[in-house]
């Protein structure tokens, strides 16, 4: 039987409606596209929030809509005590846009790690995978998808795990991540711009827990990226006081590329 891990947040994070999902997906990435890297990291917020930032990211894959096969997505666990990375066991991820599938031979590889677990509770009601999905069915053709959830891991196993499913041109990664959380409007422009240049400049040790919440899978992509020779560059920072919200409080959202 076939198995679909349900959209959780839909009507919550983004539109439930399909056509009202499309039309706010389109309107965060407008228009244009440059040559299409080979990893982003984007953020989860609610899509009135963040989704504009991520658009600037997403926009640059239209162009690879043809080629591209396999998706690699990496978010951080909000509300599961996890240690390493978790799979699901699902072999559909559904939204409001359709199912994607799972690519099922990925995973079992992944699976041979020793950080690596099939542990559905760990994706239960998470939003770090889920909003981005829609944004992927909008951008690319059908594709695969390889989710893991990263809890406590180190650069180097999230490292690993990546370099297992790194692929060739058919194959992109997402790192799902927010960046500075409920400070100041000034605070955390100084903050997150910090991180955007640690983030730039590949430097592993400078982006932690209060820098960023996906902070463990940024890792793991900033150690592949030093090896493999790719360079970062920052296409938006801005945060909740930029888009919508007060600037008493505010969380920090960047999209940065790898090429």
């Amino acid at each position: 039987m076939n198995t679909v891990r349900e959209a959780a947040v839909a009507g919550l994070f983004y539109p439930a409606d399909p056509n009202e999902l499309r039309e706010a997906v389109r309107g965060y990435l407008g228009n244009g596209h440059g040559p299409a890297p080979k990893a982003l990291i984007v953020p989860h917020a609610g899509y009135v929030y963040s989704g504009p930032i991520a658009g600037s990211g997403y926009r640059l894959w239209e162009g690879a809509r043809g080629r591209v096969k396999r998706v690699v997505l990496l978010g951080p666990a909000h509300r599961y005590p996890l240690a390493g990375l978790a799979t699901h066991g699902a072999e559909w991820f559904a939204t409001p846009l359709g199912r994607v599938a799972v690519d099922l031979k990925a995973v079992e590889r992944l699976l041979l790690l020793p950080q690596v677990k099939r542990l559905d509770a760990a994706h239960r009601g998470e939003h770090s995978l889920e909003v981005h999905l829609p944004f992927l069915q909008t951008v690319l053709d059908d594709f695969l998808l390889v989710p893991l959830v990263v809890g406590d891991a180190a650069p180097a196993e999230v490292a690993e795990a990546l370099e297992l499913v790194w692929g060739g041109p058919e194959t992109l990664v997402v790192v799902s991540s927010d960046l500075s959380h409920y400070h100041d409007y000034d605070t955390a422009k100084r903050l997150d711009q910090r991180t955007a240049d640690a983030i730039e400049k590949l430097r592993i040790g400078e982006v932690g827990p209060d820098a960023a919440c996906g902070c463990r899978a940024i890792g793991g992509l900033l150690e592949v990226a030093r090896r493999r020779g790719l360079h970062a560059t920052t296409l938006d920072l801005r945060n909740s006081g930029d888009t919508r919200g007060p600037r008493e409080e505010v969380v920090g959202y960047g999209a940065f590329a790898f090429a």
